[in-house]
């Protein structure tokens, strides 16, 4: 896909002509001829999302992205912001809930992921770490609910199409699953550099382009 449309539109409608050189910082691997299928497929657009003012900046761009383009190609752009809970060495109560049943997306309430990691703890002589699980297993999910509401409220306002993620573990290792699964056209990302410490975990050699954020807009 031909990011470059995209960035001149936005260009157009906020006034800059710098914004192809400031955001792209990975640019679209090359491929071979589209068929085409993929040609009529829906343009997915995934941010790296934490609820960070840059992050929220990223989400925003990302809608404005999608509706001028639904408008101008009549195509399908579906944004999807992706929340990762990092996975420390010392969060060790991470490491006794078997995480991989829970970890495709966040369609699911948190109460529901919270009573399935916890519900395998049922032996009364593990009465005392189920209820230290129950307290530390909560707080984490409870933060990304309320981090993800507001990917959703934002997602209203624009009144796009918006699905989310919910992962746990290394950032770039979760981000670049995701954009692997949803066969992703873009990776939005609160970055105004390709010196940014996760553009440089995330290599050069991503199977998508990342877009950064232009310096001024978030001001």
């Amino acid at each position: 896909m031909n990011i470059k449309p995209m960035l001149v539109r936005l260009q157009s409608a906020i006034g800059r002509d710098d914004l192809v050189e400031q955001m792209v910082l990975i640019p679209e691997p090359k491929r071979s001829s589209l068929t085409n299928s993929q040609t009529s497929k829906a343009i997915n657009l995934i941010v790296g999302y934490n609820a960070s003012p840059n992050s929220h900046t990223a989400l925003d761009i990302a809608f404005w992205i999608a509706h001028q383009t639904r408008l101008a190609t009549n195509q399908q752009v579906i944004v999807q912001a992706v929340y990762v809970v990092e996975q420390n060495q010392g969060d060790q109560y991470l490491d006794k809930v078997n995480w991989s049943d829970y970890l495709t997306s966040c369609e699911c309430k948190v109460t529901d992921i919270y009573q399935s990691a916890t519900s395998v703890l049922t032996q009364p002589k593990l009465k005392s770490i189920t209820q230290s699980l129950q307290a530390q297993t909560l707080a984490p999910l409870e933060q990304a609910d309320k981090i993800l509401w507001q990917a959703r409220s934002l997602a209203e306002e624009w009144q796009g199409s918006f699905k989310s993620h919910l992962r746990f573990g290394n950032v770039a290792k979760e981000l670049t699953k995701v954009v692997e699964l949803e066969a992703a056209d873009v990776l939005f990302l609160g970055c105004k550099s390709i010196n940014h410490s996760m553009i440089q975990t995330l290599g050069f050699n991503f199977p998508c382009a990342i877009l950064g954020i232009p310096n001024g807009i978030d001001e």
